[in-house]
């Protein structure tokens, strides 16, 4: 056998038994009469230790022409060590050689297998395999393995069903672009890789499949950033005959048992926010609510007092940064020039400082009273010692632009620690939005999302204020999934098609399918999807997907180890009927 053990099992009760170990040379330390070799595998890291004059010559010489990620074959007695490292979990022993084989010699790494590694981040790409070896990525990925295990436990006992759906699909023009395939056999027509597996989800509804997962690949060709790929991981989620509170209750559970099992963490009970009042409160449609720092609504209080930055704004609004009034000048110039960074967009930036001696301080004293400030401060519960920061202009932008600020704050207090989790619903989305561009309306979700049943009517006489029968699940101001309850009605499909600006010939050639499956007894049905990459970095506490991912790609969407995408042959082109503008 080329090992009897891991490098990571064995422990001080071991100690007599004689194993085999193989595994990666993390280090060799050669002290002239005594040498040592760190021994790494998947698992850990065990000690061998030789000595000269008690280990044989020809073994010594071997170890001693070892370097870094040779692979090697030891085997000899597990002895209890006399300089013990409690910063391992067999730092209590080490492996007497007595035989020592040479699997494989390495070339010198381009970068050092270790946790804090000198490697970055396009070298790591481009020698992954190397970069797995490290332990933060292969923990990573060992956490990636547990959610999906403890994912299929779960739903499994829901009695859901597994379901594989195609990859290679039909191309439609709604949401983000599709990564299009040629078909050879075909020419001149094209397969689409899926978004979502959505409408063969539904379809599975209507076959009876009353209750369907699958963790699955999806294909979006879209910009990239730090938690968005090509291609990416869903738990993908559908059941019939339920309510938008079954599949809330369901998935609160699937959340809550991940958890708990994967980190030992119970979470809290779920909030439940309308879409409206996340906007209004926090500026965006997923609020991270570890902290407060609500949004306060100024107008009333503040206009037709002579400042014309705030009589002439559509909206001037503020959150209370608790126990900050002590900021000095440089800090609060710093957070002006955040928000008026261009991603930001705020030209500016008001503050009160509530000073703990009961007075008032504001970068606009010339404009208002000590008691129009304490009026401030009292709309926003202010006590002494904190510090009230105000932004205005058009709404949209100044409530996105109070949002960015919101957060940049937070991190600077600390207030987002990552091993803090509060989930919470968001509810009651608008189920269509205006593109000013098009002149048209585009679905917020997907077109398939059903208006919330007491906005029926309003289909016909005013779209624009519809509600979505659809939900989104945040965590720490992170969109975990989302999903809704679907139209199962052929001419309430047919409806929503319309005021997406479809003709009747475009609906039947592009969804055609599913509408007239909605003929044939199609239940009621709703579900989700998860971001599945997304969760992996959550329950880590990080920022990026890349390492909850084995082969990701970089931001220009390229995999720089295999370097794709790439040219194709003359002929393969030729095959597909296809030919390359220059």
């Amino acid at each position: 056998m080329l090992r009897t053990n891991t490098c990571g099992e064995l422990r001080i009760e071991n100690v007599g038994k004689t194993v085999v170990l193989s595994g990666w040379v993390q280090k060799v330390r050669d002290k002239g009469g005594m040498l040592w070799i760190d021994l790494r595998d998947r698992y850990g890291i065990t000690q061998l230790i030789l000595e000269e004059g008690k280990s044989d010559a020809a073994i010594l010489s071997i170890a001693r022409g070892l370097s870094r990620e040779d692979v090697v074959s030891a085997e000899g007695a597990v002895i209890e060590r006399s300089s013990k490292n409690a910063n391992i979990p067999t730092g209590d022993i080490e492996i007497l050689v007595a035989k020592l084989t040479l699997l494989n010699k390495s070339k010198t790494p381009p970068f050092t297998i270790e946790d804090d590694t000198d490697g970055g981040d396009e070298l790591r790409m481009k020698y992954r395999y190397l970069d797995i070896r490290r332990t933060p990525v292969r923990t990573a990925l060992e956490l990636r393995h547990r959610l999906s295990i403890e994912t299929r436990k779960y739903l499994d006992s829901f009695n859901f069903l597994e379901v594989e759906t195609p990859y290679l699909i039909k191309s439609t023009p709604e949401g983000a672009r599709d990564f299009v395939v040629p078909s050879r056999m075909n020419p001149g027509e094209f397969y689409a890789l899926p978004q979502s597996p959505q409408t063969f989800k539904q379809l599975l509804m209507v076959a009876g499949i009353d209750r369907y997962y699958q963790i699955v690949k999806c294909f979006r060709d879209e910009d990239l950033r730090a938690d968005r790929q090509p291609e990416f991981t869903q738990i993908d989620c559908e059941m019939s005959f339920v309510t938008q509170e079954d599949v809330l209750q369901t998935f609160e559970g699937l959340i809550t048992h991940l958890f708990n099992k994967v980190l030992n963490v119970q979470l809290p009970t779920f909030p439940r926010m309308t879409y409206a009042d996340a906007m209004t409160y926090y500026g965006c449609d997923k609020p991270d609510i570890r902290f407060d720092m609500k949004f306060v609504e100024m107008n009333s209080i503040v206009k037709e007092k002579g400042f014309p930055v705030f009589d002439s704004a559509e909206l001037v609004v503020g959150i209370n940064a608790s126990g900050c009034s002590e900021y000095t000048r440089k800090q609060l110039d710093a957070l002006t020039d955040f928000v008026k960074k261009p991603q930001i967009g705020a030209t500016g930036l008001v503050y009160l400082k509530c000073n703990l001696d009961g007075t008032y301080k504001s970068s606009v004293d010339k404009f208002y009273s000590p008691e129009e400030l304490a009026k401030w401060a009292a709309v926003f519960g202010a006590k002494a010692g904190d510090l009230i920061l105000v932004l205005a202009g058009g709404a949209d932008k100044t409530r996105k632009a109070l949002s960015e600020l919101r957060l940049h704050l937070a991190d600077e207090l600390g207030l987002r620690d990552p091993k803090v989790f509060k989930p919470l619903w968001v509810l009651d989305f608008p189920l269509l939005e205006w593109n000013e561009d098009e002149k048209r309306f585009f679905a917020m979700h997907h077109p398939f999302t059903s208006p919330m049943e007491a906005d029926f009517a309003l289909m016909s006489s005013d779209p624009g204020k519809v509600r979505a029968n659809a939900y989104d699940m945040v965590i720490n101001g992170v969109e975990l999934g989302g999903g809704s309850v679907r139209i199962h009605n052929r001419e309430l499909q047919k409806q929503m098609f319309s005021i997406l600006g479809f003709t009747d010939e475009e609906a039947q050639n592009q969804f055609g399918f599913l509408m007239n499956a909605f003929e044939y007894g199609a239940p009621p049905h709703a579900g989700l999807a998860f971001g599945f990459d997304r969760m992996c970095a959550i329950f880590s506490g990080k920022d990026s997907i890349r390492d909850f991912i084995a082969f990701p790609k970089n931001n220009s969407g390229r995999d720089v180890m295999i370097d794709s995408p790439s040219v194709i042959d003359a002929k393969q082109l030729l095959d597909l009927s296809l030919t390359i503008n220059k």
